[in-house]
């Protein structure tokens, strides 16, 4: 028996991988949080099922009892969440609870809000000179904070920021980047992405907080922060570039037998 922890995406049904859904599909016990994972991932087990549980509403001591009674019954355990569940996924400790249990478990990868949000933006997160770093961090509240882990040591890297769980304090998130990115610096707020009813709306740190009071966004909204979104001045890489040689593309090329056939064609013996 198997407990594996599956990433869903950030919610769009589609944007599943196949690992991912064909575990679903196989596992007879189903645990999701139903707050962050669209129901429709599960239609074509819901009458084949043995269970299905929206965990949302239920603790980790209930949880962890749907875990044991599957383990007892030699039932795999489909546990899906959002996005990727190794990104504030909380399976930290479901994962501790399971080592003491002697359950083994699996961690199956998903698509982050913060590459489907870049997708929907139509943006490179990674740009030549621009920015090669993106920090995935959120804004302090209840979770505890490293001083070194603060948002304003993390903004002094000048690096691109995504910003989870931090919608309702971006008051706050502005006044504290403003002093290392500067208020024309683009920023794009995403709200439900890959969600029928997404949303987002784009500015810079001088005005976007009246932006997203306009849009009224209090929750699953992800910050993008950085020069990435609104610069055309960046340098080509040098992934394309012809007088760059990279193993795959030397700067001396082998002969192919179509160059071998032209050169016999150009130069026939005799000739």
């Amino acid at each position: 028996m198997t407990v594996y922890f599956i990433g869903a995406g950030p919610g769009d049904p589609e944007l599943i991988t196949l690992k991912a859904q064909k575990l679903i599909n196989r596992c007879p016990v189903i645990l999701y949080a139903g707050s962050l994972v669209p129901r429709a991932i599960f239609a074509e087990v819901e009458d084949t099922a043995d269970l299905i549980v929206d965990t949302a509403s239920i603790n980790l001591d209930e949880i962890m009892e749907y875990i044991e009674a599957a383990h007892a019954a030699g039932k795999d355990v489909a546990r899906v969440h959002s996005g990727d569940p190794s990104l504030y996924g909380a399976i930290g400790e479901q994962i501790r609870r399971l080592d003491t249990a002697g359950i083994e478990f699996e961690i199956i990868p998903g698509v982050t809000a913060a590459t489907a949000s870049a997708a929907w933006l139509g943006k490179e997160l990674t740009l030549s000179g621009v920015s090669q770093t993106i920090i995935f961090t959120r804004y302090e509240g209840k979770t505890p904070f490293p001083e070194r882990e603060r948002l304003p040591a993390l903004a002094a890297t000048g690096a691109t920021l995504a910003i989870h769980l931090g919608v309702t304090r971006i008051h706050k998130i502005v006044d504290e980047l403003i002093p290392h990115y500067g208020e024309d610096c683009p920023v794009a707020v995403c709200y439900r992405t890959g969600w029928p009813d997404q949303d987002k709306v784009q500015g810079t740190l001088k005005d976007i907080v009246a932006k997203v009071r306009k849009k009224k966004f209090t929750r699953t909204s992800l910050i993008l922060v950085g020069q990435v979104l609104g610069t055309d001045e960046f340098n080509d890489s040098f992934l394309y570039d012809s007088d760059k040689a990279h193993v795959y593309r030397p700067k001396v090329k082998p002969a192919t037998q179509r160059d071998v056939t032209n050169r016999r064609a150009a130069h026939p013996t005799g000739s």
